[in-house]
């Protein structure tokens, strides 16, 4: 299927085009026709794998097909809520490319940054708004924000906004839209809580699944390092300098951890960019910038700050720090082998994270190769298998009549 077999506008096509999209992908191609016919849907799709498209591309034909019947009002017809601000930015992009040739008007709001130029923008009006639940709440408690006329609303990254804590919030936003209208929950995981949303959220939802070993690219090797934990810093130099060139997105678990690898990097003559909750957004967006623009080609993150991170041609990603849900590595090793080209993924397994490989391995249904040719080495390890059962049936007895003693009542 190309996407111009869809039956999108030729506008759209024309800016899809430019952005040097041919092909739909699975989620796009699965996703596409339904919101179009105006359904509700569940997706669940992990990162990578072109959810934003799969919702925005439908939405604006929905938007020009109303332009077409309606009068033009300044009210907001769709509403896009994600939970980072990097999120937020990223889709505001996509929108921004896709409606380059229409009149349709897309704008973001997020924390991080004044409320006032955001407060101007929207007295404008806008067609499609992307926000963040806090903003968004706080724009509304200031009566900033006019959701009445929310014809399609998006939930993206929702086991995200899980995580985040801001499932309450998204039930006031959701409140505040009309009853009748088409809704879309995009997610990488269905966790029970977000079945539970789904359920007093959506009515008849069309639901959409795309397994992880579907999205978990073929493309993207993956190698696996056994290390002592101190060493880790040292491997990475080690692989920097011998063995890992190009675009790099590091991932660790803590914004410490980011704030001390960008010292030891930088320290050892690397160009390095970060970005963490920590960080104010005009920080971080420039580390993202530099990272395009090649004036770094290191970036150490943290997840939930990298999740928003859309980036052509990254060439490796490293797992300095293994994370602790399963999920999160298909998450993170996405970040490369995108458009068809290929990446490589290096993960760096420290003792006391041999449970969390386990419970990855198990979720790509995939033995990741390791490798045991590098300065720090340790043995690798063993699975215990369970001991077959010996017990004769007298000892059985025997040890249950024992037990029935201890059991027996002291008064």
């Amino acid at each position: 299927m190309q996407f111009s077999e869809l039956p999108l506008h030729t506008s759209i096509l024309k800016a899809v085009a430019e952005e040097r999209f041919h092909t739909p992908t699975l989620v796009q191609q699965k996703t596409i026709p339904f919101v179009l016919k105006k359904k509700n849907a569940i997706v669940c799709a992990q990162t990578g794998t072109g959810k934003t498209a799969a919702f925005a591309l439908p939405i604006i034909q929905l938007l020009l097909d109303k332009r077409d019947t309606e009068k033009r009002e300044k009210k907001i017809k769709s509403l896009i809520l994600t939970p980072t601000r990097e999120l937020a930015i990223q889709i505001l992009e996509n929108f921004i490319s896709y409606t380059k040739y229409t009149d349709l008007s897309t704008t973001a709001v997020f924390g991080g940054v004044s409320l006032e130029p955001q407060k101007k923008i929207l007295a404008n009006g806008a067609d499609i708004l992307i926000a963040t639940p806090g903003r968004l709440i706080d724009l509304q408690i200031q009566e900033k924000i006019d959701l009445s006329s929310t014809d399609i609303f998006v939930l993206d990254e929702a086991d995200l906004m899980l995580d985040m804590g801001f499932i309450n919030d998204v039930k006031k936003i959701e409140a505040l839209c009309p009853k009748k209208k088409q809704t879309l929950l995009f997610s990488a995981t269905i966790p029970e809580k977000i079945n539970e949303l789904a359920k007093t959220t959506f009515k008849d939802p069309v639901k959409i699944e795309i397994n992880p070993d579907e999205t978990t690219a073929k493309n993207i090797g993956q190698l696996l390092y056994y290390l002592p934990k101190k060493n880790k810093t040292d491997l990475c130099l080690y692989l920097l300098r011998n063995t890992i060139n190009g675009k790099i997105i590091i991932f660790r678990r803590t914004k410490f951890g980011v704030d001390k690898l960008e010292e030891s990097l930088l320290k050892n003559g690397y160009k390095v960019a970060s970005i963490h909750g920590d960080k104010t957004q005009s920080i971080r967006n420039k580390a993202i910038e530099d990272f395009k623009n090649k004036k770094s080609n290191i970036l150490i993150a943290t997840d939930v700050a990298a999740r928003g991170i859309d980036i052509v041609n990254v060439d490796a990603i490293i797992n300095f720090d293994l994370p602790n849900v399963p999920e999160t590595y298909i998450h993170r090793i996405g970040r490369t082998g995108r458009a068809g080209k290929s990446g490589i993924a290096f993960s760096f397994c420290s003792p006391d994270e041999n449970g969390y490989i386990k419970m990855i391995e198990k979720l790509i249904e995939k033995t990741i190769k390791v490798i045991d040719e590098h300065p720090y080495p340790i043995s690798r390890p063993k699975h215990k298998k369970k001991q077959p059962n010996t017990i004769s049936k007298h000892k059985k007895g025997r040890k249950s009549e024992a037990s029935k003693k201890k059991k027996k009542r002291w008064y």
